[in-house]
C-alpha cells in the first residue's frame, strides 16, 4: 500500500474556517508591522548601533520569517473545504520552519548573554561584544538552525506515507509527518529527541543562568527605580522566552499516548504564530530607546 505521495491532506482544518482566517490574518499583520518597524528603526537610528538591537534586529527578520513560513498557506487552506499541501511543499515548509526554530533557540541565549555582560560585567562588555563577535554570533545562530533542519529534513524525505496521506495539522512539521508515515521513523525520532536537547534545552538554560545572574546583579543596585526597572525588563523577557521554549518542547516532545490534535494545533499555533507577534512587544516596544527613536521617526514624517 506504499506508494509515491505528491500531495498530504491536513485534517487540522476540517472545513472552511473563516473565524480563523480573520484570527490569523491579524496576527501575522501585526507581526509583520511590529518587526518591520523595528528593523527599520535600528537601521536608521545611531542610537541604535549597539549590540543588543543588533541582535534585536535580526530576532524581527527571523519572527518574520517565521510567521511567512507557515501562516500565508494556513490562511489560503483555511478558506478551502479541504487543505492541502504538495508532498515538496511540505518538505520545504518544514526545512524552513526546523531552521527558523533552531537559529531563535541559539540567538535568544547569545541575547540573554549580551545582556549578562552589559549589566554583570559592563568595564569589560564593549571587548566582550565587539562588533566582529556579534556578527559572528548572529552568523552561527543561522547555522545553527540550517544544519538542524538539513538533518531532520533530509530524515524526513526518506519516509514513506500511504496511499491516502493525512496529516492532523494545519501546517508541516516533523511530529505530524512521522505520525503518518508507514515506514521506520526510528531515526527521524532520536534525531527530534537529541535536537530538543541540544538545540532547545541547552539555549534555554543557558538563558536562565545568564538572568540568575543578572538577577542577582540587580538586588545589589543601591537605587530601588533601577533594580524595579531591571526587574520588569527581566520579567518580561524571562516571560517570552518560557513561554516560546515551553511550547516549542511541548510541540517537539509530546507523549504518544495523550495526543491530542487539537491541543497539538493550539501548540503549533502558539509556537509558530503567535510568539513572533509577541517578541517585539516584550523585547523592542516596551523599551524606551526604541519607543523615543519611534517618537523621533513619527515627528520627522
Amino acid at each position: 500500500n506504499q506508494t509515491h505521495v505528491t500531495e498530504f491532506m491536513l485534517l487540522g482544518f476540517s472545513h472552511s474556517q473563516p473565524f480563523l482566517f480573520v484570527l490569523f490574518l491579524a496576527i501575522y499583520l501585526a507581526t509583520l508591522l511590529a518587526n518591520s518597524a523595528i528593523l527599520a528603526l535600528v537601521s536608521l537610528d545611531p542610537h541604535l548601533h549597539s549590540p543588543m538591537y543588533f541582535f534585536l534586529s535580526h530576532l524581527s527578520f527571523l519572527d518574520i520569517c517565521y510567521s511567512s513560513v507557515t501562516v500565508p498557506k494556513v490562511l489560503a487552506n483555511a478558506l478551502r473545504p479541504q487543505a492541502t499541501i504538495s508532498y515538496h511543499g511540505c518538505l520545504a515548509q518544514m526545512f524552513f520552519l526546523m531552521m527558523c526554530a533552531g537559529a531563535e533557540c541559539a540567538l535568544l541565549a547569545v541575547m540573554a548573554y549580551d545582556r549578562y555582560a552589559a549589566i554583570c560585567q559592563p568595564l569589560r562588555y564593549a571587548r566582550a561584544m565587539s562588533r566582529g563577535l556579534c556578527v559572528a554570533a548572529a552568523a552561527s545562530c543561522w547555522l545553527w538552525g540550517l544544519l538542524d533542519s538539513a538533518v531532520h529534513t533530509l530524515l524526513a524525505s526518506k519516509l514513506s506515507f500511504c496511499s491516502a496521506a493525512q496529516l492532523q495539522h494545519i501546517f508541516c512539521d516533523v511530529p505530524p509527518l512521522l505520525r503518518a508515515a508507514c515506514s521506520n521513523t526510528r531515526p527521524s525520532e532520536v534525531a527530534l529527541h537529541t535536537a530538543s536537547v541540544f538545540v532547545g534545552l541547552i539555549p534555554f538554560l543557558l538563558v536562565i543562568i545568564s538572568y540568575l545572574c543578572i538577577l542577582a546583579t540587580v538586588l545589589g543596585m543601591p537605587v530601588a527605580t533601577g533594580r524595579r526597572k531591571a526587574f520588569s525588563t527581566c520579567s518580561a523577557h524571562l516571560l517570552v522566552v518560557t513561554l516560546y521554549f515551553v511550547m516549542a518542547n511541548l510541540n517537539y516532545n509530546r507523549p504518544s499516548s495523550g495526543y491530542s490534535p487539537a491541543a497539538d494545533t493550539l501548540v503549533s499555533a502558539l509556537y509558530c504564530i503567535v510568539t513572533p507577534m509577541l517578541n517585539p512587544l516584550i523585547y523592542s516596544l516596551r523599551n524606551q530607546e526604541m519607543r523615543e527613536a519611534l517618537r523621533k521617526a513619527v515627528w520627522r514624517q
